[in-house]
C-alpha cells in the first residue's frame, strides 16, 4: 500500500499543499500565487490541450511504457512550436497546464492499484478538457496581438503596464556592479571604448523587423538550458509564459546576460525587442530572473531529497520537469519531512502504515483487532486503532496530487465567497467607548475608536472571490491584522459532497470487497482530511492569490502615479517663491532664481494679529526678487495661508508684479529636510526653510528634486503598507531610472543624487563623477567620461546616450585643455586607460539622444542631407532632413547610411529636436491661479476644470480648487470619456491630468465632494 502515495504524487501537478505538516508552500513567490487561482481562464492551459489533443492516439503508447532513458533528450527539442516534445510527453508537459492536467506516468513500484487510479483520472481528464475546449490559447494569438500593441506603443515615455517586480532588478538596478567585473576581467573590452560590436547584433536582429524570427546561437541556447540543468528549453518555456515572440525573448536574455539596463534596451536596441516598452521588457525579465530561480530552488530540494535517501531518478527527471515553484511544491510536499506532532505521524510510530496500507489494498484481509495492544497509548482500543488508520489515510488523501487537483476544480465551478465582519475583541471595544462617552478619553482611545469607524463598511462584507475589488482585498487584510475584522472564504457544502463522493467511489476505493465498519474508516478519513487539512488550505490558497493579485494593482498604481509626477513639465525662466504654511511656527518662505539658487529665506507669521506688518515684509520680498510665481505647499494652513495670498492678489497690493500661486502637494519635504542629501546640500539652513525650498523647487524642475525622496513619501497611490516592501521598492526604482534616463541629464549641473539615477550608474559612480566635475571642472564632451574612476566600457555604453553635454555649462571651459590621463594606472579596473584617446573639444552630438555608437552614421547621414552638426536643432537643417525624408523612405535612407530603421529614425529625431528639448513639455505644468473658491461655492450639476491630484485602486482625486479633492469614483471613469491613447490603461487617469469634470454631490460636513468625469482636456 505504501507504494501508492508514491505512485500519485510523483505526478508533476500544478497545486499550492498545505496542512499542519505542508510549510514549503508558504515560500512560493506571490506572482505563482496570483496565478494559480485567477479568476479568468488559465492561460497555459489552452497550448497543453491542443498540443495534447492532436496527438493524443500517437503518444497514449509512449505514456504507459514510461521511456525513463530518454527523459534527459527534452532540451535538445527546441524547434517543438508550443509545448517541449518528449519522449515521455505526459510527464514533461503536462505540468504546463495550471490546475486541471495530471502526470499519467506511473512510478516502477506502484502496481496495478497506481494503474487503476491512473485509468479513473484519464477519464476525468477528458471530461474536463471537454468542458475546457473554449479556453483562450495564449502563445501564438496573444503574441500576434502582443506583438502589434507593442509596435504601437513606440514611444517611451508612454509605457503604462507594470512590472510584476517581486525581485530587485540586476541589471537594470542603480546598485549593478556587474560591469565593472566584466570590464576587469577583459582586458580588450577595458582598453576599447568603440562600439563596433553591437553592429553584429543590429546585423542580427534586422531580419526581425521583418517578421523573420531570430534567436540565440544553438550553441548559447543550450548552455542557458545546461546552465539551469533543467527539462525544458529557457527560451521557449519564458516565451509561453511572457505570450512574447521566442526570437524576441532570446534577445531579451541575451542583452540581460550582457549587463544591459531597460532603459538602454528599450532605446537604442528597439529592433532586437520589438518596439516594446520599458515595463513589457522588465515583464519579461522578472518571468526570467524566477525561471532562473526556480532553477536553483529545483537544484537545493534535489539535494535535500538525495541526503534524505529518497530520491529516484524518475522523481528527479518530475522534479527537473517542473515549470513553476507550484509544481516543484506539488511534486516534492509528499517527500518532505513533516513536523514529528502530526496525528498521521503519530499513528505511524505506531506502525499502522501498514494497516492503512492493507485497507486499501486487501480489505477483505484485515483485522484490526490484531493491531490492539492493550496498555500502549493509541493502540489500546479498537476505536483508537480505527482513529490512527483513519489519521494515515486522511493525511494520504490531503497530499494526493490527483485529489486536490480535483477539489480545486469543484471549488473553480463554485460560489466561493470571501466574507468579513467585525471581530469580538472590537466590538468590545467599541461598547466600552459608548459607555464612556460622557467622560473624555484618551487619545489612544480615541485614535482607536476611529480606527474602528474605518472599516465599517467591511462590518457585515461578503463577496464573490472573482469579482472583489483590489483595495477591498487590501482593506480587509488591514482591518484583519488589526484585530478588527475576522476574515473568512466559504467554500459551498456542495464541494464538499461532491468530494466525498467522488472520493469514496473513485480514487479512494479499495481494491477489494470491504465491511461496512472499514467503510466507515475510509469516509471518516474522507471527511476528516477535507475539514482538517484540505479545507485549510484552500482557503490559505485563495487569500494568498486574493493579496498577491491586490499587491500587484496596487503597485501598478504607484508605478503609473510616481511616472507623471516626475514627467511633469517644469516651470523655467521665472522666480518663484516657495511656501511651507504653518500656524505657531509661521510661514517657512524660500526664494529660488530660475536655475533653483537659493536667494532668500524668511520665515513670516501670516495668521497672527500683525497681518498688515508681515504683509509689507512679503511685498517687500517680491518686489526685490521680481518674483511673480508663489507656491504653497498643501499641508497645514494650506488654505489660510492660499486666502491670504487670493487677498493680496485680489487687491494687486504688489503692483506692477502679476503674481500668482499654485498648490503642491509636499508629501515628503519634511522627511528630505532632515536627510543627509538635505543636509549636504543645505548645511547651513534650518531643516524648516530646507521643507520651503524643497516645495518650490518641486515646480521648479519636478524630476531633480523628487528623485531626492524614496519614492513611497511622495503620497502616491494607497495601501502602500500593505504591500510587499521589496516589491514596492523595485518597482518603484525602475521607473525612476526609466524617467530620470528618458529625459536625460546635464552631466555639468546636475545633482549627484538625480546623476545615481541614470541607466548604467549607481552611486559610487555618481560620486566619482561629481568628484571628477570638482577637480577637473565641466565636462566638454562625452568622452571625458572615460577618464572617470570605475567607468568601464559597459558602463560607458549604458549611460552615454543619457548624459547631455550642453554648450552653455561648458562654455567656460571649452579654451581650457582636456586632463591629463594619469601616468599610473588605477589598481583594480583602470589599465587600458593609458591607451584612451580623449578629444578636447566639444562635439555637438553630445547634446542630443543620439548614442556615441551611432555618431559615425549621424555623419554620414549628415554628409546625406547636405547639414552638418553645427546646425543641429535648426530650422535649416530640419528642412533639410524633412526634404529627404519626404523624398525617400527612411528604411531606404538606413540602407544608404549602413544601419537600421530604428537607429535612423533616433537619429533623425536627435538632430531636428531643437537645443535643449525636454520631452517633459508635452506633459502638464502646474496651474497657477488668482483667485480662491470654497467648497460652499459649489453646487450639485457645475461644470469645473482641475487636474488630477492622485489615484487609487477605487477611484481618481481631483483638485478643483476648493481646498478638498473630489472623487471620481472608477464606475464614472469610461471607455468613452477617455482619449483613444488612454483606453488600455487600467485606470487610465494618473496625477498631474488635466480633467473636465461635473459636481454629482457635496457632503460639508465629511468634506467629501463626488465627480463625474466629463473628459480629459488634451
Amino acid at each position: 500500500m505504501m507504494r501508492k502515495p508514491r505512485a500519485t504524487t510523483a505526478k508533476a501537478v500544478d497545486y499550492r499543499d498545505m496542512d499542519s505538516d505542508l510549510s514549503f508552500a508558504q515560500t512560493v513567490s506571490s506572482d505563482e500565487n496570483s496565478e494559480e487561482w485567477r479568476p479568468p481562464e488559465p492561460k497555459p492551459k489552452a497550448p497543453s490541450k491542443t498540443a495534447r489533443d492532436p496527438a493524443a492516439g500517437e503518444q497514449k503508447a509512449p505514456a504507459k511504457r514510461t521511456a525513463k532513458p530518454k527523459e534527459p533528450k527534452a532540451p535538445k527539442q527546441p524547434k517543438a512550436p508550443k509545448v517541449l516534445k518528449d519522449p515521455k510527453p505526459r510527464a514533461l508537459r503536462k505540468p504546463a497546464a495550471e490546475r486541471k492536467s495530471l502526470a499519467a506516468k506511473v512510478l516502477k513500484d506502484s502496481g496495478p492499484r497506481g494503474l487503476a487510479g491512473t485509468k479513473r483520472k484519464k477519464k476525468y481528464e477528458d471530461q474536463t478538457d471537454m468542458d475546457g475546449e473554449n479556453q483562450t490559447d495564449c502563445p501564438e494569438d496573444e503574441m500576434a496581438k502582443e506583438s502589434g500593441t507593442s509596435v504601437r506603443m513606440k514611444e517611451e515615455r508612454l509605457s503604462f503596464i507594470v512590472p510584476e517586480a517581486h525581485q530587485t532588478d540586476r541589471w537594470a538596478g542603480e546598485g549593478s556592479s556587474l560591469a565593472g567585473h566584466t570590464a576587469k576581467k577583459e582586458k580588450v573590452e577595458e582598453e576599447d571604448f568603440t562600439f563596433d560590436e553591437p553592429c553584429q547584433k543590429k546585423q542580427k536582429t534586422s531580419g526581425a523587423c521583418l517578421g523573420q524570427t531570430t534567436a540565440l546561437a544553438s550553441s548559447k541556447a543550450q548552455s542557458l538550458t545546461n546552465e539551469l540543468n533543467m527539462n525544458w528549453d529557457l527560451i521557449e518555456l519564458l516565451s509561453i509564459l511572457s505570450c512574447v515572440e521566442r526570437w524576441v525573448c532570446a534577445n531579451i536574455i541575451l542583452l540581460l546576460r550582457e549587463e544591459n539596463t531597460v532603459p538602454f534596451m528599450v532605446r537604442y536596441r528597439k529592433e532586437m525587442i520589438n518596439h516594446m516598452d520599458a515595463d513589457a521588457v522588465r515583464d519579461v525579465q522578472l518571468v526570467y530572473e524566477e525561471l532562473c530561480s526556480l532553477a536553483k530552488k529545483t537544484q537545493s530540494v534535489i539535494q535535500t531529497l538525495k541526503k534524505d535517501g529518497v530520491l529516484t531518478t524518475e522523481l528527479e527527471q518530475n522534479l527537473r520537469s517542473c515549470r513553476s515553484a507550484d509544481e516543484l511544491d506539488h511534486v516534492y510536499t509528499p517527500y518532505k519531512k513533516g513536523s514529528k506532532l502530526t496525528k498521521a505521524r503519530r499513528a505511524k510510530a505506531l506502525g499502522l502504515e501498514v494497516a492503512t496500507s492493507t485497507l486499501m489494498d486487501a480489505p477483505h484481509t484485515l483485522d484490526l483487532r490484531a493491531w490492539i495492544k492493550p496498555g500502549t497509548e493509541g493502540l489500546s482500543s479498537l476505536e483508537e486503532v480505527a482513529t490512527g488508520v483513519e489519521h494515515i489515510l486522511a493525511d494520504m488523501i490531503a497530499k494526493d496530487p490527483e485529489t486536490l487537483t480535483y477539489v480545486k476544480t469543484l471549488c473553480e465551478n463554485s460560489f466561493v465567497t470571501i466574507q468579513s465582519s467585525v471581530s469580538k475583541a472590537a466590538l468590545k471595544e467599541k461598547e466600552q467607548d459608548k459607555s464612556l462617552q460622557g467622560a473624555k478619553k484618551p487619545g489612544a482611545q480615541q485614535s482607536k475608536s476611529k480606527d474602528i469607524d474605518k472599516f465599517h463598511l467591511y462590518f457585515d462584507f461578503t463577496c464573490n472571490i472573482k469579482s472583489i475589488q483590489s483595495h477591498q482585498i487590501l482593506a480587509i487584510n488591514r482591518g484583519e491584522s488589526l484585530k478588527i475584522l475576522t476574515v473568512k472564504v466559504n467554500i459551498p457544502d456542495r464541494v464538499k459532497c461532491d468530494f466525498t463522493r467522488w472520493c469514496i467511489n473513485n480514487r479512494w476505493r479499495p481494491r477489494t470487497f470491504a465491511r461496512e465498519e472499514l467503510r466507515a474508516i475510509i469516509k471518516n478519513a474522507v471527511e476528516d482530511s477535507y475539514k482538517r487539512l484540505i479545507l485549510p488550505f484552500l482557503t490559505r490558497s485563495y487569500r494568498t492569490k486574493l493579496t498577491s493579485t491586490a499587491e500587484k494593482e496596487s503597485i501598478a498604481m504607484f508605478v503609473r502615479n510616481l511616472r507623471q509626477r516626475l514627467l511633469v513639465c517644469p516651470v523655467r525662466g521665472c522666480v518663484i517663491m516657495g511656501v511651507d504654511p504653518g500656524f505657531r511656527h509661521g510661514c517657512k518662505l524660500a526664494v529660488l532664481s530660475p536655475t533653483s539658487q537659493i536667494l532668500h529665506t524668511d520665515i513670516l507669521y501670516l495668521h497672527n494679529s500683525d497681518r498688515h506688518r508681515e504683509a509689507e515684509k512679503l511685498r517687500h520680498l517680491m518686489i526685490k526678487y521680481s518674483c511673480t510665481r508663489v507656491v504653497i505647499g498643501n499641508g497645514t494652513a494650506c488654505r489660510e495661508t492660499e486666502s491670504f495670498f487670493a487677498d493680496l492678489i485680489s487687491r494687486r497690493y504688489c503692483h506692477p508684479l502679476d503674481v500668482s500661486y499654485c498648490i503642491t502637494n509636499e508629501a515628503g519635504a519634511s522627511i528630505y529636510s532632515v536627510s543627509p542629501e538635505a543636509v549636504k546640500e543645505m548645511p547651513d539652513l534650518d531643516p524648516n526653510l530646507r521643507s520651503a525650498v524643497s516645495i518650490g523647487r518641486r515646480v521648479q524642475d519636478p524630476l531633480a528634486e523628487l528623485v531626492k525622496i524614496d519614492p513611497k513619501h511622495i503620497g502616491i497611490g494607497t495601501y502602500q503598507h500593505d504591500v510587499s516592501a521589496g516589491a514596492l521598492k523595485a518597482a518603484l526604482d525602475g521607473v525612476v531610472q526609466e524617467c530620470v534616463s528618458f529625459v536625460g541629464v546635464d552631466i555639468n549641473i546636475c545633482s549627484e543624487t538625480l546623476m545615481r539615477h541614470v541607466a548604467g550608474l549607481n552611486v559610487g559612480r555618481a560620486r566619482s563623477i561629481a568628484e571628477w566635475r570638482e577637480q577637473n571642472g565641466p565636462f566638454i564632451n562625452r568622452e571625458q567620461l572615460k577618464l572617470v574612476k570605475g567607468m568601464g566600457p559597459k558602463t560607458y555604453q549604458q549611460c552615454a546616450g543619457f548624459i547631455r553635454i550642453n554648450p552653455q555649462t561648458s562654455a567656460n571651459s571649452s579654451s581650457r585643455p582636456a586632463p591629463a590621463v594619469p601616468e599610473k594606472p588605477a589598481a583594480r579596473k583602470g589599465k587600458g586607460k593609458t591607451c584612451v584617446s580623449i578629444p578636447a573639444s566639444f562635439n555637438p552630438l553630445d547634446q542630443t539622444c543620439i548614442h556615441p555608437e551611432s555618431y559615425s552614421v549621424a555623419q554620414r547621414f549628415l554628409s546625406l542631407v547636405g547639414g552638418s552638426a553645427d546646425q543641429i536643432g535648426s530650422a535649416g537643417l530640419r528642412r533639410c532632413v524633412e526634404s529627404k525624408v519626404s523624398s525617400s523612405t527612411v528604411e531606404e535612407l538606413a540602407k544608404t547610411v549602413d544601419t537600421t530603421p530604428e537607429t535612423l529614425k533616433l537619429i533623425i529625431d536627435g538632430l531636428t529636436q531643437p537645443p535643449g528639448f525636454d520631452m517633459r513639455q508635452n506633459f502638464g505644468q502646474a496651474d497657477f491661479k488668482r483667485g480662491i473658491v470654497s467648497m460652499s461655492d459649489l453646487r450639485v450639476g457645475a461644470v469645473l476644470t482641475g487636474r488630477v491630484d492622485n489615484t487609487t485602486l477605487f477611484g481618481a482625486f481631483v483638485d478643483i480648487g476648493v481646498g478638498r479633492s473630489g472623487l471620481i469614483h472608477k464606475s464614472n471613469i469610461t471607455l468613452d470619456k477617455l482619449p483613444v491613447s488612454q483606453r488600455r490603461r487600467s485606470l487610465a487617469l494618473g496625477p498631474g491630468e488635466r480633467v473636465e469634470v461635473r459636481v454629482l454631490n457635496v457632503d460639508p460636513q465629511r468634506g467629501r465632494i463626488g465627480l463625474d468625469l466629463i473628459r480629459v482636456l488634451q
